[in-house]
């Protein structure tokens, strides 16, 4: 067996923070919190993911491959979580990097405001960090109510700063939620998050991705979901079918079977070609959701905040 080099030789010498009956917390030593993103197609210039692994255990996440990379079993990512070492002076030494105008996300692969955060506080201290700062672009993603506790910092960014918060909500039937998203906070705490935000004045939307094919792309599903966020004051809906890369697939397969068995064969054939639904789907999920949101008077994920960027920074002011 080769030696552990790179991000799995430090993921296998971190101390253990605290065991719990489910899951077990260990410190990830690291050069930085900021990620640079590249590419053609990026859409953020920066990536922050406080924690790696995610205790919500959402039978489709994604996220799970970045185990992989530390060369721990994708079973184990939401159940050996790794919270990222926190330095006050290296997070405001990288923090210099940000330009005005650059768009830094958080919670893009794991969940920021998971319940790690209430016992080691990293994104609170990320924020406090970003104090005094002015023309960013903020976006948050999360699938936590515990982001309210935070909208002292949120409120404050935003005076100076264009801040966007993401709750993402894939359905409002909270036994299917259960069932889906094992372990993260039920849909109405998460709606009620997004109404406590808009009071407070700040841009916030709701995520119904991924969309699960015969699970939550039905027009009734999508549109409970769309009238509880506007009748909340969310903006805008998102909503993007499941892809299923190889990680995810090898944990949501066997769930499937289990929980939905005439949807396994289903499945199969819809993502027979890979990761991705094919075209038609696509187009056809698309269409629905335009529908939906155009009943409900929502705007898109704020595209225009996303993709385009600012010609004078006054419009941070």
């Amino acid at each position: 067996m080769s030696p552990l080099i790179g991000i799995a030789k430090m993921a296998a010498e971190s101390p253990l923070l605290e065991a719990k009956r489910r899951v077990a917390y260990f410190e990830l030593q690291g050069k930085s919190l900021l990620n640079r993103c590249s590419g053609q197609r990026k859409i953020f210039d920066w990536t922050v993911n406080p924690y790696r692994g995610c205790e919500y255990g959402c039978r489709y996440c994604y996220a799970r491959y970045t185990h992989e990379f530390m060369e721990l079993p994708v079973e184990e990512f939401e159940t050996r979580l790794f919270a990222k070492t926190w330095d006050e002076a290296t997070w405001r030494r990288d923090l210099r990097q940000v330009k005005p105008g650059d768009t830094v996300a958080f919670g893009t692969a794991t969940d920021c405001y998971q319940p790690a955060e209430r016992r080691y506080g990293l994104m609170r201290k990320m924020l406090e960090g970003l104090a005094g700062r002015t023309g960013m672009r903020l976006t948050i993603t999360t699938k936590s109510d515990l982001i309210t506790r935070d909208i002292d910092l949120l409120t404050e960014l935003a005076r100076r700063n264009r801040v966007w918060i993401f709750l993402t909500i894939t359905t409002m039937n909270a036994e299917l939620a259960r069932r889906t998203e094992a372990y993260a906070p039920r849909p109405d705490l998460r709606m009620e998050a997004v109404a406590e935000l808009a009071r407070h004045g700040l841009d916030v939307g709701v995520s119904a991705s991924p969309v699960l094919p015969w699970l939550t792309d039905r027009e009734e599903s999508l549109a409970a979901v769309a009238r509880a966020a506007r009748e909340a004051g969310a903006r805008t809906l998102h909503a993007r079918p499941l892809f299923l890369r190889d990680s995810a697939w090898a944990v949501f397969l066997p769930w499937l079977e289990r929980e939905f068995p005439h949807l396994a064969g289903r499945y199969r054939e819809r993502y027979r070609r890979g990761a991705y639904v094919d075209p038609a789907y696509h187009d056809w999920l698309r269409e629905r959701v335009d529908r939906i949101r155009a009943r409900c008077g929502l705007d898109n994920r704020a595209d225009d905040f996303l993709l385009h960027r600012p010609t004078q920074l006054s419009l941070f002011a």
